[in-house]
């Protein structure tokens, strides 16, 4: 069952939490073709400026649309813009959050903006930016 637009509020939240493992970096870096060493190669990554491997910033940004398709707004959105500032890196193991909040809603529209930003823990922002969805 699709969302309705009378159903949400600017403030509502919602979240969701991943560990990201050295199997879905590297699942990931084969669906997309991202196979850049500083994502998949130990050695390569301990001479970088990183000293270690980091997660894909689209693979743990991809929590976002998790969240836009299955809970806020759910059913019925379809996804049409999305920014994001990745702020710090995300090593493999470390368990980020993604935060997807309302910010305004356009009912004529049915549009519905959203600040969006992901969280290694609770509180290092490692991703911040603004969505808009439209309900179908």
């Amino acid at each position: 069952m699709n969302t309705r637009i009378d159903e949400l509020f600017p403030g509502q939240e919602e979240t969701i939490r991943k560990i990201f493992s050295d199997a879905d970096v590297r699942s990931f870096a084969e669906l997309c073709g991202d196979t850049n060493p500083i994502h998949l190669d130990e050695e390569y990554a301990l001479n970088s400026f990183f000293q270690q491997r980091i997660v894909h910033g689209f693979l743990y940004g991809s929590l976002i649309s998790t969240i836009l398709g299955t809970k806020l707004p759910g059913p019925g959105s379809i996804y049409i813009h999305q920014e994001m500032v990745f702020k710090k890196p995300v090593f493999l193991n470390e368990e980020v959050m993604a935060v997807v909040k309302i910010i305004d809603i356009n009912k004529e529209k049915s549009l519905i903006s959203l600040s969006t930003c992901c969280f290694k823990g609770e509180s290092v922002l490692v991703l911040d930016g603004k969505a808009t969805v439209k309900l179908i």
